[in-house]
């Protein structure tokens, strides 16, 4: 029986995150090539083909997807081995972006993980809209950074957020002509679509509050000054969800990913934290 080398199943795991070879190549610090060679040599190693190769898009075989998990925990393990053994805890600082409505959802039990895993390491916290939290990527301001994407090729794809018309049942906004509408700051992913699915359901509305927070939105809702669309992981419970009984078009879902610095790819605690929160938070196997 052959090994499986560690750097093979890096490389596995990489292009499973990242959605391509050419995107999974900068993050094992490898070119396309020898990304797609490590690929290639697993597969002959296992017997099995591991990814099927679109002209588009990657997805996993039913090997791949048995496979992944072992090989994450075994990369887990070996970067646990690495440090007790060379008796180096990591240390630092990791500056982490995040939006209001996804902080106390999705970031807490990434949080809790890696304190109890790398008490040394400073956590520096921006809780940000997604449209100020790119460009400060891109700028090396930030280390790491959880947001709505604004397209497809922008970081590692998660999972996908619902958005969801609210209101508030007391004041019944959404039976007003034209529509009251409270929306987030131009450029928001959530305002684009909200906006557009209003206009090809040709239902008349106007923007009454712009607030770039989350606790702005809330308080507009809340007053009974407006309907707004948010995520559905911080629609507090004294709100109600719309629809179409109310008259609502459907809404497009939030592409949430995982953007990393180009600074920052060689930094040990930030791509710890990276690693963990690929493994805590993303659902999608494979972002076409």
């Amino acid at each position: 029986m052959r090994d499986l080398q560690i750097d093979w199943l890096r490389a596995f795991v990489a292009v499973v995150d990242a959605g391509s070879l050419s995107a999974a190549a900068p993050l094992v610090h490898r070119s396309q090539p020898a990304v797609s060679s490590q690929l290639q040599k697993l597969e002959d190693t296992l017997g099995r083909q591991l990814l099927r190769r679109g002209p588009r898009h990657l997805s996993l075989t039913p090997a791949g997807q048995e496979l992944l998990g072992f090989a994450r925990r075994m990369l887990e393990l070996h970067a646990q081995a690495w440090q007790t053994l060379q008796d180096r805890p990591l240390s630092g600082r990791v500056r982490l972006g995040v939006p209001d409505d996804y902080a106390a959802s999705y970031l807490t039990p990434v949080l809790r993980q890696f304190a109890g895993r790398h008490a040394g390491v400073e956590i520096e916290l921006f809780c940000e809209q997604s449209t100020v939290l790119i460009p400060r990527i891109g700028r090396g301001e930030l280390d790491l950074a959880l947001v709505s994407r604004d397209r497809a090729s922008r970081g590692t794809l998660l999972f996908l957020e619902p958005l969801v018309w609210v209101g508030a049942a007391q004041h019944e906004a959404w039976r007003r002509e034209p529509l009251p509408v409270a929306a987030y700051e131009d450029g928001s992913q959530a305002r684009s679509g909200a906006l557009g699915a209003l206009k090809a359901a040709g239902r008349a509305y106007r923007v009454v509050y712009n607030s770039a927070s989350m606790a702005g939105q809330l308080a507009a809702v809340e007053s009974g000054l407006a309907v707004a669309a948010l995520t559905r992981c911080c629609v507090p419970p004294g709100l109600l969800v719309l629809g179409e009984r109310q008259g609502l078009p459907a809404l497009p879902a939030m592409q949430v990913a995982l953007l990393r610095s180009a600074g920052s790819r060689r930094d040990a605690a930030t791509q710890a934290l990276y690693e963990l929160a690929l493994q805590t938070l993303r659902q999608q196997p494979v972002d076409g």
